[in-house]
């Protein structure tokens, strides 16, 4: 998850306050406290009709309004509207201290419930978390110097400490960070310059499969926008269960964790269903499946881009897991993957692909069940 993307999904539930923010510097906290609670009751309202459910973030957003704005309007005094933007500042430090330094979460759970499009990987998770813990002392540290400007300073020195430091503190930062992406990406697209002898190559394509070029493997896994296709297959049984392999504890992502039943990528110049076939053999030792197409999305994280061609199909021969690959093999049941999804068991890409099959496949509504719907993040279907 890109930098950009954090301050994307810090929007929607705090507007109430953000509009707040910014109605108090320009009409007084009398207006602002009007304008951003009307702000807080719109945008719960549209969430209710959109998703039929209130918005927990939004109501705790607007309730904090209401306690700020009460006790500015008790104290309203000098050395108060100094310290309003270190006690607005010490909020947003809370809430991110809380998700960067504890198991809860909030900015993750904020980020999957308006990105909806967003599929989080282990590594964008870490790097949120990175933005995060460097955002909380960015926050932290401008707070105290605004109550140090408050009690020591003149009021010119306060209002570019409160104002215009902020700003600069924050274009600094990504600044920083941009130039720091770059110079990852040039070590990694230096590193995968020169192909390793004998290694694969894949196909570079469009979001619709058109082949624009080819490339090496390890040129398509170190850099980010060289989208390749792969290929995955999910199949049943008679019974309607789902059969999950469980990746190695020596893979270098997501060891350990339970995935589908078959995934692999589609050589250069090779067909989607010859690849399908083989990568089924390989990783199944089952032939002669009648796989059917489900759904075409592009699943993007911090270093590779990949068109994932995803299909179902039914067996009543039970899989042979590659010991190489999997250290285990086996069906489960619809009911027993909803209660594990969410809870470290699965892959994400996994838990992306379960929600599609039960809409496809089951005819379900995901956010009922309590997974996160694919939505907008199938980008096409065949």
């Amino acid at each position: 998850m890109s930098r950009l993307q954090l301050l994307k999904a810090l929007a929607p539930g705090f507007l109430p306050l953000l509009v707040f923010i910014a109605a108090d510097a320009l009409w007084g906290t009398q207006v602002g406290l009007v304008v951003a609670v009307a702000s807080g009751i719109v945008e719960l309202a549209i969430s209710y009709v959109r998703d039929r459910t209130w918005d927990r973030f939004v109501i705790l957003d607007t309730l904090l309004i209401v306690v700020m704005g009460g006790v500015s309007l008790l104290l309203e005094n000098d050395i108060f509207f100094r310290l309003k933007p270190a006690l607005v500042e010490l909020v947003f430090c809370l809430i991110l201290g809380i998700s960067a330094f504890s198991p809860l979460n909030i900015m993750l759970a904020m980020s999957r419930r308006y990105l909806k499009n967003i599929a989080f990987h282990e590594e964008q998770a870490r790097a949120m978390t990175r933005s995060m813990k460097a955002l909380f002392f960015i926050f932290l540290g401008h707070a105290a110097l605004i109550v140090y400007a408050a009690f020591a300073m003149s009021l010119q020195a306060w209002g570019f400490i409160s104002g215009g430091l902020f700003y600069i503190l924050f274009a600094a930062y990504f600044l920083v960070e941009w130039v720091r992406n770059r110079r990852h990406a040039r070590r990694a697209g230096a590193a995968a310059a020169v192909p390793c002898a004998g290694e694969e190559w894949f196909d570079i394509v469009d979001p619709e499969g058109r082949v624009r070029g080819r490339a090496p493997r390890s040129l398509c896994h170190s850099r980010k926008g060289l989208l390749h296709p792969v290929v995955h297959l999910h199949i049943l049984d008679g019974h309607d269960r789902l059969f999950l392999q469980k990746r190695s504890p020596a893979k270098q992502i997501q060891p350990g964790k339970w995935d589908t039943a078959v995934g692999g990528h589609v050589r250069s110049g090779e067909g989607i269903e010859a690849a399908l076939n083989r990568e089924t053999i390989e990783e199944t030792g089952l032939e002669g499946l009648k796989a059917v197409p489900v759904a075409r999305y592009v699943w993007e994280s911090d270093v590779e881009s990949e068109l994932v061609h995803m299909f179902v199909a039914r067996s009543s021969r039970q899989p042979c897991v590659d010991p190489q690959e999997s250290s285990a093999g086996k069906f489960w049941r619809i009911a027993r993957i909803r209660e594990a999804v969410g809870k470290g068991i699965l892959t994400p890409n996994f838990e992306f692909e379960f929600a599609i099959l039960l809409q496809r496949l089951f005819g379900e509504d995901p956010a009922q069940a309590g997974i996160e719907a694919a939505g907008e993040g199938e980008r096409n279907s065949p």
